[in-house]
């Protein structure tokens, strides 16, 4: 199937789902397509960490590396530039020696913080829960390949 076709059947599925009662029903291909692009950055774990982490200051671009376990830097300079596009963030580099790069959240990162924050508590307040669930799937999917 060719690119053109396979784009416009995709596109014709979100045109069906429109026929279905639901939140998605509520928006147009363009802001579907937005608002995934958008869900798809500032749910992603790294995002989620750097904003909460630039919630009361702006930090060093080396103190965000040190208070976000596991992050690369690869991975932390990509985050960044995303959000910096996405106007989420800021970056200021101050001509001292050694340079200082501090990022800092901008109006509508801070707009954004409030349900970043709600998410990662959640996150944090069902871990035990999600954790139990995880490991009854897992072992019932073991029991069931095993049979």
């Amino acid at each position: 199937m060719k690119a053109e076709n396979l784009r416009r059947t995709r596109t014709n599925v979100r045109a069906n789902v429109r026929n279905v009662p639901g939140p998605c029903a509520h928006w147009n291909d363009e802001d579907a397509d937005f608002i995934r692009e958008v869900l798809d950055l500032v749910g992603d774990k790294w995002s989620v960490l750097i904003i909460g982490t630039l919630a009361d200051k702006p930090v060093r671009y080396s103190d965000l590396a040190d208070a976000i376990p596991g992050i690369s830097q690869r991975m932390l300079t990509l985050t960044l530039k995303h959000l910096q596009r996405t106007g989420l963030v800021t970056r200021t580099s101050y001509p001292e020696v050694p340079p200082r790069v501090e990022y800092a959240l901008t109006e509508l990162g801070t707009s954004l913080l409030s349900t970043v924050l709600a998410l990662a508590a959640w996150s944090a307040d069902n871990h035990a829960e999600i954790r139990r669930h995880q490991t009854e799937y897992d072992r019932a999917g073991t029991v069931r390949r095993t049979v």
